[in-house]
């Protein structure tokens, strides 16, 4: 994942004895040379960071007063970030004894000052907090952390948390490492800081620092740490255990039979990396992903309108807080190929530049990207991409070669398995008998094949978890497309030709009818299970057929007064036709 933003403490980190090392200052320059944002983040007020540091312009940012103060250099623009510090503080601090400085925000004092100060505060009843930082005590308002007035500055200079590397080395550094993509701890520092911290930047003092800024500037890269803090919980193992995926910027291929769930795999990733603040953007081919627009952040793009050109596309995508799903159901099949390949090379050089979207999802990928021409199509260097298809054996070996996550619903084609197993090849211990265990998965299960760090060298089965989002099937997908003669629905009824329904629009305007006529006529179909079982054995939507199922039940139990109603109403909400008229006289 690119570098892009270098959040550094000032005091025992880059400086010692007030003084900035003049090797870090030059590391920060060569730092910033290279497009990368360095922000000063420090418990000094403002003003005696100016004495002891001279001109602030050396870094594109400062966050002062441990979050309360933000100052931009280059503009002279100041915010305040929280109240003032009460006048009733500065008089009751004064009528002790206790000696301070008073910043805008934030008072600052000898650590052995704290009870006196603690006793003012009570007195007084303020909404202060007391924060430690070595041999300094620091007051300041509630919720006031060096994380929040660095996200305040990261927002405004419209840069992700998710492209920043923070080094710190004592206890207000906690909430800052915390924020960061990587928090790194120095090895001089605090030692609870360095068990909470991502990494220890090894040394002993301010010169280690300046090497450590020129070695991973010049990379150009946030460092990949081994116990990744954000993780993506996919669901449960056998034993009840979480099943979870470190999020480390690998590739991720998610691959099965059709209809065995894949788009829910793929969706559950993209959701709980939305929320934690990554950037996605999802090349939608079917309009599978359109409800990833509940969460914050999400833009649809395409499905009724024209798909967004890449100039389009990458405005959309300018801010770390957006996420885009391309939906390209609307698109006819050749154009929807040659639209792909046009905005993945433009995504590519977009990432390149400004560290955005963090990660792309293809969907479909066997039609786009199963010749060799998929190798300018895709950026190995920086990866982050997650590809779902059906059949993993038309893609390119390179990009089988570069996917370190493959997660696989139900594979019953032997060709399919036996491509898997070749990339796993380097795998011990998984036998012949193991790998038959890929074709015989439930619908609701996945695997995760060998090459998956967290699989520990295994096939590691586990039950998928929810999803905040419905799975909502498009209806250009599913709606309108007829099943063949044979397996439409045949509503029977006595005295009356029997309707067929070959659609789901069919379908559900037959039980819209039946319900306005004679719900009677429903009962047979509802004592044998009829609608749940041709839901799931036509379409394989086995959420939609549990949800009639447990309809059925109901009508069992006596309690089905509103079952038509109910189950048409979850097919239109499920197959995104909430506002569409369904015509009553397309059955027949």
């Amino acid at each position: 994942m690119k570098l892009s933003v270098l959040a550094l403490d000032y005091d025992g980190t880059i400086a010692s004895g007030d003084g900035l090392d003049p090797s870090v200052r030059a590391a920060i320059s060569d730092a910033r040379t290279r497009g990368i944002i360095v922000l000063l983040v420090t418990g000094r007020i403002l003003s005696e960071l100016r004495r002891v540091a001279g001109d602030l312009h050396f870094v594109d940012g400062v966050v002062a007063e441990n979050g309360a103060v933000v100052h931009f250099p280059e503009s002279g623009h100041t915010s305040l970030l929280a109240p003032l510090v009460p006048a009733a503080l500065r008089a009751g601090l004064t009528a002790r004894g206790v000696p301070f400085q008073c910043g805008e925000c934030l008072v600052d004092s000898q650590a052995d000052q704290a009870v006196g100060i603690l006793e003012t505060i009570r007195t007084l009843e303020l909404p202060l907090v007391l924060a430690f930082n070595r041999s300094r005590v620091m007051t300041l308002p509630q919720g006031v952390s060096k994380a929040t007035g660095l996200r305040t500055a990261l927002d405004m200079l419209r840069l992700s948390p998710r492209n920043m590397l923070a080094i710190g080395d004592a206890e207000n550094d906690h909430e800052m490492l915390r924020l960061a993509e990587v928090g790194a701890a120095v090895a001089w520092g605090s030692n609870a800081l360095q068990a909470a911290a991502d990494l220890t930047v090894a040394g002993t003092g301010t010169p280690a620092i300046a090497a450590y800024i020129r070695q991973i500037a010049a990379s150009e890269k946030i460092p990949v740490v081994r116990q990744a803090r954000r993780r993506l919980m996919l669901g449960h193992t056998e034993d009840g255990r979480e099943f979870s995926l470190a999020v480390r910027g690998r590739n991720v291929l998610v691959t099965g039979d059709p209809k065995s769930g894949k788009s829910w795999v793929a969706g559950l990733l993209c959701e709980q990396l939305i929320l934690h603040g990554y950037c996605v953007c999802v090349i939608d081919p079917e309009g599978d992903y359109r409800s990833l627009e509940a969460l914050p952040g999400v833009t649809i793009l395409g499905g009724e309108d024209p798909p967004p050109t890449p100039r389009e596309l990458l405005r959309a995508l300018r801010y770390p807080d957006r996420s885009v799903v391309i939906d390209l159901s609307r698109v006819e099949q050749g154009p929807k190929i040659d639209y792909i390949r046009s905005v993945l090379p433009a995504l590519n050089v977009m990432r390149r530049r400004t560290g955005l979207p963090h990660r792309i999802l293809v969907d479909e990928a066997h039609y786009f990207l199963h010749d060799a021409a998929a190798q300018r199509l895709l950026d190995f260097e920086t990866n982050g991409y997650t590809v779902v298809t059906y059949c993993a054996s038309r893609l390119p070996p390179e990009m089988l070669a570069a996917t370190e996550v493959m997660l696989v619903t139900c594979e019953s084609n032997p060709a399919e398995v036996e491509a898997l197993r070749a990339r796993c090849s380097t795998c011990q211990g998984v036998s012949a008998a193991d790998w038959s265990l890929v074709g015989r998965i439930p619908i609701g299960q996945a695997v995760a094949l060998p090459i998956t760090e967290e699989s520990g060298g295994a096939l590691r089965l586990f039950t998928l978890g929810g999803r905040l989002t419905p799975h909502v099937r498009h209806r250009q997908k599913y709606v309108d497309v007829p099943v063949t003669d044979h397996q439409a629905f045949v509503f029977t009824a006595d005295g009356r030709s029997p309707v067929r329904a070959r659609t789901l629009r069919q379908f559900a305007a037959a039980l819209e009818a039946l319900e306005a006529r004679d719900r009677t006529e429903a009962g047979g179909h509802l004592r044998r299970g009829d609608f749940s079982r041709w839901i799931g054995d036509v379409f394989g939507d086995r959420a939609l057929a549990g949800e009639l199922r447990l309809q059925e039940q109901r009508y069992l139990r006596g309690e089905g007064r509103d079952t038509l109603p109910e189950m048409v109403g979850a097919i239109r909400s499920r197959y995104d036709l909430t506002e569409d008229i369904i015509d009553t006289t397309t059955a027949t």
